[in-house]
């Protein structure tokens, strides 16, 4: 008989999702596709998913009840932790205005998804990215925040009467499963308005779904790809040199 290798010893991802579960499962995809791709053979993503009801999550972001929103994370956290989690992600760009808190309720890391898009701006060399996100991200300082303080990085964002525009598209339709034409030739008529950006970040976990590079003049840094790529070395360990 011929041996097999003995199987890699991975760690187990917790991923607080379903905000919405459209990104998520673009999540659970790319995070065993990337470990197949690391490993080979019949290698995939040990990944404890815990799906929030986003109308809820929605609702309360409308209402502007942020308590009531981190009570519903941190659960959703220590319960990941109990469950067996070496490492938690909140898969969405908007609920990392909650995470400080989160992460202070457990005793794993917490990846961070600026910190992920983060450096691959500055390894990139981008110093002006346009942000393109919903209403919360991009017009908070949890987010942009976090990247000029870290980062010393430029952030910009649509004027507002396209940040409106970029946020419904986001609630009503990508959260919706509805990515239409109309709407992506929108997001290109925005950030075409913006010459001085020299990048564009897909801040928020459905961006994706409506666009890609491909669609801009610009480097792209989509913080879905980015994020999974930090919770992959997490599961199975980096495969380059961490940026300083």
């Amino acid at each position: 008989m011929t041996s097999q290798p003995a199987p890699a010893r991975l760690q187990t991802l917790g991923l607080i999702g379903g905000m919405s579960w459209e990104s998520s499962l673009v999540y659970y995809q790319k995070l065993n596709q990337g470990v197949r791709q690391r490993l080979g053979g019949l290698a995939s993503a040990p990944v404890l998913l815990h799906s929030l009801e986003f109308a809820q999550i929605a609702q309360l972001q409308h209402d502007g009840d942020w308590p009531a929103l981190e009570r519903i994370l941190v659960a959703s956290a220590q319960g990941l932790q109990a469950a067996g989690a070496q490492a938690l992600m909140i898969a969405t760009n908007t609920m990392h205005k909650l995470y400080e808190p989160v992460a202070a309720a457990v005793d794993l890391p917490v990846l961070h998804i600026a910190e992920a898009t983060g450096r691959a701006l500055v390894a990139a060399g981008c110093k002006r990215p346009l942000l393109l996100a919903t209403a919360f991200t991009m017009e908070q300082d949890f987010y942009k925040g976090y990247l000029q303080r870290r980062f010393d990085l430029d952030v910009r964002v649509p004027a507002p009467g396209d940040r409106a525009e970029v946020h419904r598209i986001i609630y009503d339709e990508l959260c919706q499963g509805r990515a239409l034409a109309s709407s992506k030739a929108r997001y290109q008529a925005i950030v075409a308005k913006d010459a001085a950006a020299d990048a564009i970040i897909f801040g928020c976990t459905e961006v994706d779904l409506l666009v890609a590079p491909a669609d801009f003049d610009r480097p792209c840094f989509d913080s879905t790809a980015l994020h999974v790529e930090a919770g992959l070395n997490a599961i199975v360990g980096p495969t380059a040199h961490a940026l300083p």
